[in-house]
């Protein structure tokens, strides 16, 4: 199997807040979320949970996925994970 590409939606304890991101490694990208070893959105607004991702097979598509997410209303990305994941249960642990 190929190389693996992801695009991630994590979310805060109240998941009032949504951020959308890219990555070759999720485990790892999440991990550095959620241990706040990175400056930034993530690490300012608790942005911690992991309750949505998909997996692509080339770079490319994955990130036109995540721009086809981040330019949809919020409304579309809530139902998105709803739909998968309708408690917005953190996924990290399913990952690891």
């Amino acid at each position: 199997m190929g190389r693996q590409f992801y695009i991630y939606i994590m979310s805060n304890f109240k998941n009032n807040v949504l951020y959308i991101g890219v990555t070759n490694d999720l485990v790892r990208r999440v991990y550095e979320h959620r241990s706040k070893l990175i400056d930034g959105f993530t690490k300012k607004f608790n942005v911690t949970k992991l309750v949505y991702y998909e997996i692509f097979d080339s770079p490319e598509n994955a990130i036109i996925r995540e721009k086809q997410l981040k330019g949809g209303s919020r409304q579309a990305k809530i139902d998105l994970i709803v739909k998968e994941n309708p408690g917005f249960d953190d996924l990290y642990d399913k990952i690891i």
